[in-house]
């Protein structure tokens, strides 16, 4: 099972890259634990400073603006 985060204030990009991801996931069968991180201290935790951000198994896969299917798809395999 993969650790997915989701970085971001919840604006309109970070809900459509959950849901890609979310969407992506069950068309692989991949399972994922997928969490939705709106406060900004763990936000910059991360190091992110453009959201969304994408938090695989705690390393940093993304950040700033949707991602590319193809992309989601390729963290999802890996």
């Amino acid at each position: 099972m993969k650790d997915i985060k989701v970085l971001g204030s919840g604006c309109a990009n970070c809900e459509t890259t959950a849901k890609l991801v979310e969407t992506s996931a069950k068309a692989l069968g991949v399972e994922i634990s997928l969490e939705k991180v709106t406060d900004m201290a763990r936000i910059l935790g991360y190091g992110v400073m453009s959201t969304p951000g994408v938090v695989i198994d705690g390393k940093v896969v993304h950040a700033g603006g949707v991602p590319d299917k193809k992309a989601v798809e390729a963290w999802l395999l890996a």
